[in-house]
């Protein structure tokens, strides 16, 4: 192995933008897959169970609603990228800064401290639900082998423990620049599971084994626990649907020409509606085969059993999405903090150098700073979901608290000051509303998420999670 510690002045300009940052080399399909990663999560696999709740009537509106507000008000960001124009202004490289370029005071702090608390739930959650799916294949298996009487049960521990090993070394990748690659494989992994479901779920209905379904969601006689999963529903559709958190950095990795906003809002229609088409089919088809005993998980079902292998191999494509999806979520908390750091110690080698490495014909750029406090984190991160396995009510509380301020908050704000939208005009009291609209379902699914988090807390016991 050998190590370089400088590069020739040459070529380092070669690898430079034109303010000096690494040249981006990003297109519309490397930003597409870094989108489809992100909203075709295992999200996907709960919207059946969303759609039991709301019918088919409230279910299929409020999935294409939120499509809709998501494609909106990403497009709306994407014109802030730059500023004061959205073509030829200055590059705003974080979500934060954008919000503190057109918003001032101190509204880009309280952004922040949304955007990535959300963001670090998101993969406290991403830990937890590989490991979940690690032990669902053993389980599978152990009662198949042993009879259905069988104590199969595992620690999900060790599969943390492992996904955190796996995040470290991943974790090194410097920037979305250089995500490219793992991010398309995880999008292809996204549509293999997505596809399975539906594909199980029409072939319950087909053997004619589907349940009653409801065109209002049984809204007619609504009891508590009914609201409240209504409420969870609403959410989950909600969060399911935005990636406003992360677009600005997958914006940044764009290269230039041509203008940014344009290709960003080429990627967002490609992704939202590969994502909504794939949302109506897994809703649909596993409303359609399980009516109200749809599962919260759709591959779950106990009509799903069969031929394992096939669902054997979505729970591999769930672990290898995620193992993406934590790498393309996490990105702009780690890219923040070495941003910061840089500007805290502009002079130490060891925040700000560059080394290549060389092992045989391979060759990669190593920091010392990003190599300690990435692998610190990922051990936080980690030991915190085997600390608090019920960390998904927590993440739907976070993401329910997140949706309206970074999806549909800031960037309307952020239009109406670009575009000097006069208060009190009708085109200002039209956005208002959305807002307002958007508020109250982030506020009833915050409601719900605190609700399960309740009964979550009454079976808490730390590090011995076991399925």
């Amino acid at each position: 192995m050998e190590v370089e510690s400088n590069v020739s002045p040459a070529s380092s300009m070669a690898l430079l933008d034109d303010d000096g940052r690494p040249k981006r080399t990003g297109t519309v399909w490397t930003a597409s897959a870094h989108i489809i990663t992100a909203v075709i999560a295992v999200g996907v696999l709960s919207l059946p169970w969303a759609m039991a709740q709301l019918g088919w009537i409230f279910g299929i509106f409020s999935l294409l609603f939120f499509a809709s507000v998501t494609l909106y008000t990403s497009n709306l960001l994407a014109d802030c990228y730059r500023s004061p124009h959205p073509v030829t202004g200055k590059r705003n490289y974080t979500y934060m800064e954008a919000v503190k370029t057109h918003l001032g005071g101190k509204m880009h702090v309280l952004c922040g401290l949304v955007q990535y608390f959300n963001l670090a739930g998101f993969v406290i959650g991403f830990t937890i639900t590989t490991s979940t799916s690690a032990v669902t294949i053993l389980k599978k298996n152990c009662i198949q082998k042993n009879g259905i009487k069988a104590p199969c049960h595992f620690s999900n521990n060790p599969y943390m423990i492992s996904l955190g090993i796996v995040e470290i070394i991943f974790s090194q990748i410097p920037n979305f620049h250089k995500l490219s690659m793992l991010s398309i494989v995880a999008a292809i992994m996204s549509f293999g599971y997505a596809f399975i479901g539906i594909g199980l779920s029409l072939a319950t209905v087909i053997k004619g084994n589907r349940k009653s379904t409801s065109f209002s969601g049984g809204m007619d006689h609504i009891s508590g626990d009914k609201f409240w999963n209504m409420c969870v529903a609403l959410g989950n559709i909600a969060l399911a649907c935005a990636y406003g958190q992360i677009a600005i950095d997958i914006q940044d990795s764009l290269k230039s020409p041509p203008a940014e906003n344009k290709v960003m809002k080429k990627a967002n229609r490609i992704g939202l509606f590969i994502m909504t088409t794939i949302f109506l089919l897994s809703s649909c088809s596993g409303y359609a085969a399980f009516g109200s005993d749809t599962p919260g998980n759709i591959l779950t079902s106990t009509g799903f059993q069969k031929p394992s292998w096939l669902v054997d191999l979505a729970n591999i494509f769930i672990i290898v999405h995620l193992i993406g999806a934590y790498q393309v979520v996490i990105q702009p908390l780690y890219r923040i903090v070495e941003i910061l750091a840089r500007q805290r110690w502009p002079s130490s080698s060891f925040v700000t150098k560059e080394r290549l490495v060389s092992i045989g014909k391979m060759k990669f750029s190593i920091n010392f700073f990003r190599l300690v406090w990435r692998s610190m984190f990922v051990v936080l991160m980690t030991v915190l979901a085997m600390a608090m396995p019920f960390f998904n009510d927590i993440i739907a509380l976070l993401g329910a608290i997140g949706f309206w301020p970074t999806v549909v908050y800031f960037p309307l704000e952020m239009f109406i000051v670009q575009q000097k939208i006069k208060k009190g005009s009708l085109r200002w009291f039209g956005l208002q509303m959305l807002s307002s609209v958007c508020f109250f379902v982030s506020l009833a699914a915050a409601c719900g998420a605190i609700h399960g988090l309740g009964h979550a807390l009454g079976r808490y016991k730390p590090f011995t999670y076991k399925e």
